[in-house]
């Protein structure tokens, strides 16, 4: 008897259903993995198979992710198989794309179309002759036959199932061709296809996540083609091969493919092979439970990486909304994704994302990129980049792409910024170019500008106090202005180092900035001031602009 069918029917039972399936299903798992270990597969091989027809987003990612993870948890190899077999829908450079993103990611596969191994090729393209072995076989033991019916015969029965409100299905007319039938159409060079035999009686199979299952195919579908008329496989005949000739010991996919499953079961018992074990992921949609839809455009891989999100972050994320794993908690690293996964907790419903979390997510992992020495050279390297691209000629100094400088800038933003593109915005600007500012903003906040500049120049010397300090300093300075708050004295501090009403504090961008710089710049006001006139002359001075 099973453990959910030992639980009372009583309503601490029902409370308790949830545990007692969650139980159920590790036991089922524990169960699966013990009988794959007794068999004679030594290795755990697993694959994630991508169609090249369009570039990696979200969802692939995930499933890639949770291959990754099950390997390396098991000791085993992560393959990556592009099944390029629909030649009219492929995309350029989308083949390359996704191995790039994989290894951008994080998730790089140990054999791949790119990286080789003993088992390859690994473009379903190049390994034809293994289809067509297969088929050759499934047409020689009466799996499967030619079915020569033309595309508008096809199209007639398809409306007229519609007309009368039925699911369209072929009608498996060929099937029942003679050997003779079949030679005379052959010889006359009409063009067919391979189509494989759905039978009754579908032995069920037990899913790692779904638990048994069994659909009986043949009750609702046509046969299904396995070579089409150009030569090239289905995905429903490429997939088994190559899985069997792969050694792929556990498939772990979408669970859109759990309705196929016996389907390819069907296709391994006339083929003589045993299949893998089955693990079908729930999908992944948006948190309002939508199906993630490719036409949202930012769910593509690459739209993140041009946006600044950290690989790490993503992974985090999509794993921290989904099931498998002891506990959900932000900030987990690949070493923590593997130690923590485990099989059994993976739970049937959708995995719901909330993508407007992603900034805080990536915040986290910039903060411990930032943390990471090795990993913080990568990041300045990256910035400097940026910064040049974003400013160019404007820069006046140099320094600002020093490593120091722009370490200690990292060190100071981290947990306040998101990504690395947010310190090249305007808002950050005056970490890279000298900021400019009209004498009538200045003359707005106080009048003793003059004052309050030649006290900031007292207490900066040939290095800034720590920061701490440094913002007790500015309250004592502030103090010392005879009629100017301490709110306005900031402000024109602020405005005088930033040209920004709004930003960081004043103490963290003396900090930022240096001794030199905040000197020159404060410098600058009280030259300015002293060519404009007396401070009383300054509202009057709307067109003088600092520089």
């Amino acid at each position: 008897m099973s453990l959910v069918r030992t639980c009372p029917p009583t309503k601490v039972a029902r409370l308790a259903g949830s545990f007692c399936q969650a139980t159920a299903r590790h036991r089922r798992t524990a169960v699966l993995l013990k009988r794959w270990s007794a068999s004679m597969q030594t290795e755990v091989r697993v694959r994630f198979a991508p169609s090249p027809t369009g570039f990696l987003h979200l969802g692939g990612l995930r499933t890639a992710l949770y291959n990754y993870i099950f390997a390396k948890k098991y000791g085993g190899s992560f393959v990556l198989r592009l099944e390029d077999t629909d030649q009219s829908r492929l995309v350029p450079g989308a083949a390359d794309s996704i191995e790039d993103m994989l290894e951008w990611a994080g998730i790089p596969p140990d054999e791949s179309p790119r990286r080789g191994g003993p088992l390859g090729p690994y473009l379903q393209s190049q390994r034809l002759p293994l289809y067509r072995e297969a088929a050759a076989r499934l047409v020689e033991s009466g799996g499967a036959y030619r079915c020569f019916c033309s595309a508008q015969r096809l199209e007639l029965l398809k409306k007229e199932a519609l007309r009368s409100g039925q699911t369209p299905r072929y009608d498996n007319r060929c099937r029942h061709l003679d050997p003779q039938q079949v030679e005379e159409k052959v010889s006359q060079g009409m063009p067919s296809v391979i189509r494989f035999k759905l039978e009754e009686g579908v032995e069920p199979f037990e899913d790692i996540v779904f638990g048994w299952n069994r659909h009986e195919v043949a009750q609702v579908e046509g046969d299904p083609v396995v070579i089409k008329a150009d030569g090239f496989p289905t995905y429903h005949l490429a997939n088994i091969v190559d899985d069997h000739h792969m050694k792929i010991s556990h498939v772990l996919r979408g669970s859109e493919w759990l309705i196929s499953t016996s389907k390819h079961i069907l296709m391994y018992r006339a083929l003589g092979w045993q299949p893998p074990v089955f693990a079908h992921l729930p999908l992944l949609t948006n948190k309002d439970g939508s199906k993630l839809s490719k036409r949202q455009g930012d769910i593509f891989i690459q739209s993140f990486q041009r946006n600044g999100i950290l690989p790490e972050a993503l992974l985090d994320i999509t794993t921290n909304c989904g099931s498998g794993f002891n506990n959900n908690q932000m900030g987990r690293r690949m070493e923590e994704l593997i130690s923590e996964f485990t099989p059994s907790k993976i739970t049937t419903h959708s995995a719901l994302i909330d993508l407007e979390k992603l900034p805080e997510f990536n915040k986290l992992h910039l903060q411990h990129r930032i943390e990471d020495e090795p990993k913080c050279r990568a990041l300045i390297h990256d910035l400097r980049v940026h910064i040049q691209q974003t400013f160019a000629a404007e820069i006046q100094d140099q320094d600002v792409l020093q490593e120091d400088y722009i370490r200690r800038i990292l060190r100071l933003r981290k947990g306040h910024i998101s990504s690395l593109q947010e310190l090249v915005s305007p808002a950050y600007a005056y970490l890279w170019v000298r900021p400019s500012f009209s004498l009538q903003q200045a003359a707005l906040l106080t009048s003793e500008a003059s004052h309050i500049a030649s006290l900031v120049l007292q207490l900066i010397g040939e290095d800034v106090p720590p920061l701490q300090q440094l913002t007790a300093d500015l309250k004592s300075l502030a103090k010392q202005a005879k009629v100017t708050k301490y709110k306005d004295v900031m402000k024109l501090l602020r405005l005088t180092l930033s040209g920004l009403q709004q930003g960081p504090s004043v103490a963290e961008m003396m900090v930022s900035l240096g001794p030199a710089e905040v000197r020159r710049r404060v410098q600058k006001l009280l030259r300015s001031e002293s060519t404009a006139g007396l401070d009383q002359n300054l509202l009057h001075s709307s067109n003088s602009v600092v520089q």
